[in-house]
């Protein structure tokens, strides 16, 4: 069983702003970026699956419009608590820190650390996988990391480096020998860098 793994298209916010959980509308690149994503897509979707967040169920109800589209809470962005949609660079310095110095493990103030976000991602994913029906997960970036780091045994702290997941990227997940592969059928960066941290020293 296929399972496809698609990004949202690009958010409509500044570059610079810290966001998760934040439900942004989409850009008006969207219907361009759609037909980008569309021809790596199969035809024997069973089952779709996305955040409620706008900005992945709207792009799986572009998609899939024939679809009953399954919104699914465990499958939203990290919690950035009270840092949603303050600028990186003026988060204070010792509040973020810490966060800097172990971002697996610590908590964002009010939020989440990025291993509480990958044990619920995880969560869901495996009961996806138990359905054994090709499926598509619509997400964030950091569910798709998280979800190509637990299939590969990659660490967490290297799944921003190992895995590169621009905005609508389309990964193919398949079965192999008990395990499950990974194919990155399309990945192309429309938007220029992102920007998830801050850039002082």
């Amino acid at each position: 069983m296929e399972i496809y793994l698609i990004r949202h298209t690009t958010p409509n916010v500044a570059k610079g702003i810290c966001y998760g959980q934040t439900d942004l509308d989409i850009t008006d690149s969207f219907e361009e970026e759609v037909a980008s994503i569309r021809p790596y897509l199969p035809e024997n979707i069973a089952t779709v699956y996305s955040s409620p967040l706008q900005r992945c169920r709207k792009l799986a109800e572009a998609l899939f419009p024939q679809k009953n589209i399954e919104l699914q809470k465990d499958l939203m962005e990290l919690n950035c608590g009270t840092w949603e949609m303050q600028v990186w660079n003026e988060i204070p310095k010792e509040e973020m820190q810490p966060w800097l110095d172990d971002f697996i493990n610590i908590i964002v103030p009010k939020g989440e650390s990025y291993l509480q976000m990958h044990e619920r991602v995880i969560n869901r994913f495996q009961q996806i996988a138990l359905e054994s029906k090709p499926a598509v997960i619509v997400a964030h970036g950091g569910v798709l990391r998280s979800i190509l780091a637990h299939i590969t045994n990659t660490p967490l702290k290297e799944s921003f480096d190992v895995f590169s997941c621009h905005y609508g990227c389309v990964v193919k997940l398949y079965p192999e020998n008990g395990d499950y592969k990974h194919e990155i059928l399309y990945n192309v960066s429309l938007a220029g860098k992102e920007w998830h941290r801050p850039t002082r020293e």
